[in-house]
C-alpha cells in the first residue's frame, strides 16, 4: 500500500518558469540513487493490436489504488496510456490489458533514471507520478520511492524532452512549517521513516528543476465512491479532511488540460457544502508561488 495521508477510519498509506502554452487535449484514438533492485531488469512492453502511435501519458504506480484509477481516466477520457509498473503479472489482472490505447511496461522508480527514461520513450508527452513505498521494516523505503524514486522520474523526463510532471503527493508535507508538529496524522506517517518529509524533499526539487509541474497534495484518501464537491486550496492550509481516490485521479487527468494547473501546488479534499466548480476555476483560483 502506497503511504500517504489517510482517513483514521481506514488507514490507507499511499526554477520557475512561464507556464506553456501548451495544453493536452484527449486524442480521437488513441539516478540520483540506485537504493534497491527489483526482479527483472529488462523493460518488457504488452501492447495491445492497434495501439495508437500518438503521444500518450506515462504513469509511474499504474496498479496502485490512485493510478489505476488515474489510468482508467485517462482511457476513458481518450488518451493513450503508458502503464509503468513493477509487477507485470499484477498489472495484467488490475489493468484493462486488452484496451489497445493501454501499453504497460517495467518500469520501477529505484532502479535509475536510465531505465526510467527507456520505458518513458519517445512516445510519451506526460508524467504523472503516482507512486508510493509500502510500509514494512526498511526505514529507508520511503526515501527509496517517495524522493529518490520521484528524481528519478523528473531526470528522466529531461532525458527524454518531457516536459509535462503531475506528482500525487498529500497534504501536511510541510506541515512542520505550518505548526501541525503535533498533529496525529502528521506523527503518525512520519513514524514510517519521515515520509511526509521525503515527500516535501521531492516536491522541493520539481519545483526547482524547471520542469512545467502540478504538484497535487490530496487529504485521507478513501477508496469509496465521491461524496461532495472539491475543495482546492495553495500549498500548506489545508490540514485535515478526506478525498476520494476517484476524485484525486479526476483532478490530475484535468490538470494535463488547463494551463491554469502549470506550476502550481495545490491542496485538495472533498466536502458535502462545497459548491460545484469548474476545474478551469479552481485551479485559475491558485495563485503561482
Amino acid at each position: 500500500m502506497a503511504a500517504t495521508l489517510a482517513i483514521v477510519r481506514n488507514p490507507t498509506f499511499h526554477t520557475h518558469q512561464r507556464p506553456l502554452n501548451k495544453i493536452f487535449t484527449a486524442p480521437s484514438s488513441l539516478r540520483l540513487l540506485n537504493f534497491a533492485k527489483m526482479e527483472g531488469s529488462e523493460i518488457t512492453e504488452q501492447i495491445g493490436e492497434g495501439l495508437s502511435a500518438k503521444k500518450k501519458i506515462f504513469v509511474a504506480g499504474a496498479t496502485g489504488s490512485t493510478g489505476k484509477r488515474i489510468v482508467e481516466q485517462l482511457l476513458a477520457k481518450g488518451f493513450s496510456v503508458k502503464a509503468g509498473v513493477r509487477d507485470l503479472d499484477k498489472a495484467r489482472t488490475t489493468l484493462s490489458s486488452s484496451n489497445p490505447s493501454l501499453q504497460i511496461v517495467k518500469a520501477d522508480v529505484t532502479e535509475g533514471s536510465d531505465k526510467l527514461a527507456e520505458a518513458i520513450g519517445d512516445d510519451s508527452e506526460a508524467v504523472v507520478c503516482a507512486t508510493g513505498f509500502r510500509p514494512g521494516w526498511d526505514l529507508l523505503a520511503p526515501w527509496k520511492v517517495d524522493n529518490f524514486g520521484t528524481v528519478n522520474l523528473v531526470e528522466a523526463c529531461r532525458k527524454r524532452n518531457v516536459n509535462r510532471f503531475i506528482l500525487i503527493s498529500s497534504i501536511l508535507v510541510n506541515g512542520a512549517a505550518m505548526g501541525q508538529l503535533l498533529n496525529p496524522a502528521y506523527i503518525f506517517l512520519n513514524v514510517f521513516g519521515l515520509t511526509l518529509v521525503a515527500k516535501l524533499q521531492a516536491e522541493k526539487y520539481i519545483r526547482k528543476s524547471g520542469i512545467n509541474y502540478t504538484i497535487i497534495r490530496p487529504g485521507g484518501l478513501r477508496n469509496d465512491a465521491p461524496t461532495g464537491n472539491i475543495v482546492m486550496e495553495p500549498e500548506d492550509t489545508l490540514y485535515e479532511g478526506s478525498i476520494s481516490r476517484d476524485l484525486v485521479a479526476e483532478a490530475a487527468v484535468e490538470a494535463l488540460s488547463y494551463p491554469e494547473a502549470s506550476y502550481k501546488v495545490i491542496e485538495i479534499v472533498s466536502r458535502p457544502d462545497a459548491p460545484k466548480r469548474s476545474y478551469h476555476d479552481l485551479f485559475g483560483s491558485i495563485r503561482q508561488q
